[in-house]
């Protein structure tokens, strides 16, 4: 059957040849003016045929004829279009063949799942963390394969953030990393990756130092008895080296301390959920801070809210503690220092903000880095330990919190813990006297 395009022209030269023969019958040569019509029309297709062949290949049509007619060269044209159209084809499989090879020798497991999350293809190290079959799991659910509560929650929220410390389904003692990475169509690999070595090695470090911390403790505590039994006013040409002395012992026991404090959050799972009564930890906190400040800065309580936490009284201090001094360290004398307890139906935040210097922009990220200082000069000066943001992290991790912070240079600072809903608490009722 002739295409629409096809009976569309034959029409249209049929039309043209009535019009012609109306026309000649007009001057009494009917068949000329219809010849005349049929030859133009004629033309005009071999001029397009002409230029569609230059099109397909011009190196080959406008050579000169040497026995070939037109018609074969297209022919040729065309096989030679189909050669080349399977010699892509086998060179984009060759491609993937080799993507695929490269993808199955990786050492973490890469599970690609389509739009809902099924099970599209998988290497051979997902199949040994993750305890996949190739010849069951092809196209199920991956939530049916991992049934572990927290993956599924993970999946669930849309799985954004890598899932660490999880346990392979294969085997109790693999620890993995999970992450998801999308791509076309609402598609996604499944990156499975082993850390149980780092996690020893974690472990590892973390003995060391605690241990450490620990031995130390003594040593540091008798050094520091000696030294207040030394009355300096009797040896006033050492004055200044046991001034000194002094200092430096109890910045050195204040380190041992806080490490101690670290690796014992560290080794901890969860908190008690032990009534906070907000009230009382406030006022707690701005008595240290003006007891800390010595009338050198305006200290200002403000709570918006009546609600109290779930969660470790004494943890807690030491986080919001951490925070208050860190502000009077900081804060140049004169400035006002402000301890902000606000909660709602989002959850509740504990703010600690100051008129500091402030804290240049490159270097907030890392604040919460164990011994990380933005000036060496001036922490050392004013006695802190490079510790106190790293006990504060993980105390509000501790209590499914986080700590954000806001700073601006001349300006101030601003560290806000916040806590979700679920953290939050009625406000205990006064007990009757």
């Amino acid at each position: 059957m002739l295409s629409g395009a096809w009976r569309a022209g034959v029409w249209r030269l049929l039309a043209l040849v009535a019009a012609a023969i109306a026309i000649g019958a007009w001057f009494g040569q009917p068949a000329a003016a219809a010849l005349i019509v049929v030859g133009a029309w004629t033309a005009l297709m071999l001029h397009r045929l002409y230029r569609l062949c230059r099109t397909l290949d011009s190196r080959t049509l406008l050579r000169p004829a040497s026995g070939r007619d037109l018609w074969s060269r297209i022919g040729q044209n065309l096989a030679q279009r189909q050669r080349a159209s399977r010699r892509t084809r086998r060179r984009l499989i060759e491609q993937l063949r080799s993507f695929r090879d490269a993808a199955a020798a990786l050492p973490d497991g890469v599970v690609a799942l389509d739009a809902e999350r099924r099970i599209v293809w998988f290497n051979a190290a997902a199949r040994d963390l993750l305890g996949l079959d190739p010849r069951h799991d092809g196209g199920a659910e991956i939530t049916h394969l991992l049934r572990a509560p927290r993956v599924v929650q993970w999946f669930a929220e849309g799985a954004e953030a890598p899932l660490t410390d999880v346990a392979s389904p294969a085997d109790d003692h693999v620890r993995l990393s999970l992450r998801s990475i999308p791509y076309a169509d609402a598609r996604s690999l499944l990156v499975a990756r082993d850390i149980s070595q780092l996690q020893r090695l974690e472990q590892v470090r973390r003995d060391f130092v605690a241990n450490v911390s620990h031995e130390l403790r003594t040593p540091l505590t008798v050094v520091h008895g000696y030294l207040d039994m030394i009355e300096p006013e009797s040896l006033p040409e050492y004055e200044p080296i046991l001034r000194e002395l002094r200092l430096q012992s109890r910045r050195m026991t204040q380190i041992v301390e806080d490490l101690l404090t670290l690796s014992r959050l560290e080794a901890q799972q969860s908190t008690p959920d032990e009534r906070v009564i907000m009230a009382a930890l406030l006022e707690s906190l701005r008595r240290e801070g003006v007891a800390l400040s010595q009338g050198r800065h305006q200290i200002v309580l403000e709570r918006v809210g009546d609600r109290d936490l779930a969660g470790s009284t004494k943890d807690l201090h030491s986080a919001f503690s951490n925070l208050l001094s860190n502000a009077v360290r900081y804060t140049p004398d004169g400035g006002r220092i402000v301890l902000r307890w606000e909660c709602d139906e989002s959850g509740g935040r504990m703010t600690v903000s100051d008129t500091g210097p402030g804290i240049p922009a490159q270097h907030l990220p890392r604040l919460t880095e164990r011994f990380y200082r933005v000036s060496t000069s001036r922490s050392r000066e004013s006695g802190g330990t490079g510790l106190g943001l790293s006990i504060v992290k993980h105390v509000l991790m501790l209590h499914q919190a986080h700590l954000e912070i806001h700073s601006e240079v001349g300006v101030g600072s601003r560290f806000v813990c916040v806590f979700g809903p679920e953290r939050l608490l009625p406000a205990a009722l006064p007990q009757a006297s």
